[in-house]
């Protein structure tokens, strides 16, 4: 059950510091401060008070969800191990040097401890949807057949694309590396040697899209396995393109790969992932049959985890302390409005750092 109990009874007997509980377990304001801090841009101009506070709610009602899921994750047997925590920390860690690591750590007034406690709590909860929500939708023909007739034209390709994957390599010290085994070439000889690595690797049959996670020097796509996503015919030819690049795509065939192209800047390994030529797509290619999947399940999935969460939540005790202080006061409370640490907002990867946001 529910509750958000307007008056002081419910905060008689509980410490100022404890904003939340969820059947019995205290969520305090130094978690919930340590998620807004990350949510709050420090060179942006402060929120106000109204603002900071409806953020701190919102910061205290996706802990509260995340606590209600993952204490059923642990009646299910579905707490994360040991090992699955250790892998995946290792994998958040390896884009940094240990210095950038630590650095980024003590932004967030985290420790070690503190971000493997919030790794296990994510990997459970993601299990326990993945076996409550996930493994229970199904997608069937007819639900693909009416999908594609009521959208036939996004399935309808204007002009030619190309989808292209990458591996950059510069002649020069990057700032920020990001590739997983933080591999730089800092001058001309080093990227000549590099690219030959890269090329004989890929001559004796090795993966284009985890040799760009290896060792890709461009920041945006090394994380993705060099992937650009497809490019329109008229954006490949567009004068800003460089011709050796153009005539590079044009001269591979799909699942190609380039030998080294030399430009001004850098050196890119380039590989032709498809070619797809303008036209109505029809409902039996194979293209056309994941992006309908995708979506549907997509959708079912987003559906099915609100639902679960509603019933999860209904049958779970919550008093939201922080909620009734807001009430109480009318909006004004000066000191949950403010943060006991400034804002930080961290240069981290997009899959890299806890979020409290499971939905």
């Amino acid at each position: 059950m529910f509750s958000v109990v307007a008056g002081c009874k419910s905060s008689e007997h509980r410490a100022p510091d404890v904003w939340a509980v969820v059947n019995g377990t205290e969520i305090k304001r130094d978690d919930i401060e340590k998620y807004y801090r990350s949510q709050v841009n420090p060179e942006g101009q402060e929120p106000s008070q109204e603002e900071a506070l409806s953020l701190k709610l919102n910061v205290t009602d996706q802990l509260i969800n995340n606590e209600i899921l993952l204490e059923r994750a642990k009646k299910l047997n579905l707490e994360a191990s040991d090992g699955e925590v250790e892998d995946k920390f290792t994998e958040l860690k390896s884009p940094f040097t240990e210095e950038e690591f630590q650095r980024q750590l003590k932004a967030r007034g985290m420790s070690t401890d503190d971000l493997k406690r919030d790794l296990r709590r994510q990997l459970s909860i993601q299990k326990l949807l993945n076996r409550e929500v996930a493994a229970k939708i199904t997608i069937t023909d007819q639900d693909v057949m009416e999908f594609y007739n009521t959208n036939r034209g996004q399935f309808n390709v204007a002009e030619p694309q190309y989808r292209i994957s990458q591996i950059v390599i510069t002649p020069r010290k990057e700032l920020q590396v990001r590739n997983r085994k933080n591999d730089d070439a800092t001058n001309e000889a080093e990227a000549q040697r590099k690219a030959k690595m890269l090329t004989d690797k890929l001559n004796s049959g090795a993966d284009f899209a985890q040799l760009a996670m290896d060792y890709s020097e461009d920041v945006s796509t090394a994380g993705n396995g060099g992937d650009l996503g497809y490019i329109a015919d008229s954006s490949l030819n567009a004068p800003q393109t460089d011709p050796i690049l153009r005539k590079a795509v044009h001269d591979l065939k799909p699942g190609q790969v380039s030998p080294p192209i030399q430009l001004k800047d850098s050196i890119r390994i380039l590989k032709l992932v498809a070619r797809e030529a303008a036209g109505q797509r029809d409902v039996n290619d194979p293209q056309v049959q994941q992006t309908i999947r995708d979506t549907l399940r997509n959708r079912k999935e987003q559906l099915l985890r609100s639902a679960y969460l509603a019933v999860a939540r209904d049958e779970a005790k919550v008093t939201n302390y922080l909620a009734e202080q807001v009430v109480e006061t009318a909006g004004k409370l000066p000191d949950a409005a403010k943060s006991t640490l400034p804002p930080v907002k961290l240069p981290t990867p997009a899959s890299s750092g806890p979020s409290p946001n499971t939905q």
